[in-house]
């Protein structure tokens, strides 16, 4: 098995970058969901509530900048906020977990305003400010902005199996799903459909992940992440039916990165397109309603 994909999500919700190789903190690839769209309560905004996030391209600069596209070309540079320098601090919360975020200037508001609705544009400065849900991973483990932990894995097997169950569900023809419906992190290439439900620790490259539980679908997965539309049903009709983990429509597994021995800065490693990947414990250790 090798790694066939990386992907990065500066802003979460909105496009993403799929570079050749990417850092890994303890959180998550470097740069990924380090910024966010929060409601006026502080509650995380993403292409559930408003498909027209996916839309928006970001960019983040070396020295910190986020630079924002919209469809029309219109474009924005953001300054990375600091509250060591006075900016604003927001109290914010991604499913259920509230933890303390930087605005960015109201120049920035006022774009997103234009262009998505009453937003805040907040930066996770303090990547270690959001704990894991401490049912899965261990004291100290912390994430970005993400759902819930720190990467996302999904493997071309499972889709290419998915696919053909969706269209097995309609023999008159459907759209062939690709990858990015589903906004993984890295995607693995070279297993059998569905083996990474039985994985419990793997090795990509030269860095282990404990492999800590089963993605659960939304209707994320049903939008075009090139055009913004929701597409119908699919893919959660038929998870829904062929591929429940923990009473959810089930695809991919949530990853939380190991330190290795003698690494003590916040750089683990790196990760790279074709990375070896090796399962080093399996067995499931989670309840599976339809498998």
């Amino acid at each position: 098995m090798h790694l066939t994909g990386l992907h990065v999500y500066p802003v979460k919700s909105m496009y993403r970058l799929s570079p050749d190789t990417a850092a890994v903190h303890p959180w998550g690839l470097a740069g990924d969901r380090r910024w966010m769209l929060a409601d006026p309560a502080g509650r995380f905004v993403s292409q559930r509530e408003n498909a027209a996030l996916g839309q928006i391209r970001a960019l983040p600069l070396p020295d910190g900048t986020l630079v924002l596209t919209a469809p029309d070309g219109s474009r924005i540079e953001v300054a990375a906020p600091t509250a060591t320098t006075g900016d604003p601090v927001a109290e914010v919360e991604v499913w259920g977990t509230r933890f303390r975020a930087v605005e960015a200037a109201k120049e920035a508001h006022l774009w997103i305003g234009e262009h998505l609705g009453d937003y805040r544009l907040v930066h996770l400065e303090d990547p270690r400010a959001r704990p894991v849900d401490p049912e899965y991973g261990e004291p100290g483990d912390t994430v970005s902005m993400a759902d819930g932990f720190p990467l996302l894995l999904t493997t071309t097997a499972s889709l290419d199996r998915l696919n053909e169950l969706i269209a097995a569900e309609h023999p008159d023809g459907h759209e062939t799903l690709p990858m990015e419906r589903f906004r993984p992190n890295v995607v693995v290439g070279g297993s059998e459909p569905w083996a990474e439900d039985g994985w419990r620790r793997i090795r990509i490259g030269a860095l282990t992940f404990k492999v800590v539980k089963p993605c659960g679908r939304c209707v994320v997965t049903t939008t075009d992440q090139e055009s913004g539309e929701r597409r119908g049903p699919e893919p959660l009709r038929t998870l829904a039916r062929h591929h429940k983990l923990m009473r959810r429509a089930a695809f991919g597994q949530n990853l939380i990165p190991e330190r290795p021995a003698g690494v003590e800065d916040d750089v683990l490693g790196a990760l790279s397109l074709g990375d070896d990947v090796q399962v080093l414990e399996d067995g499931t250790h989670w309840p599976a309603d339809v498998r």
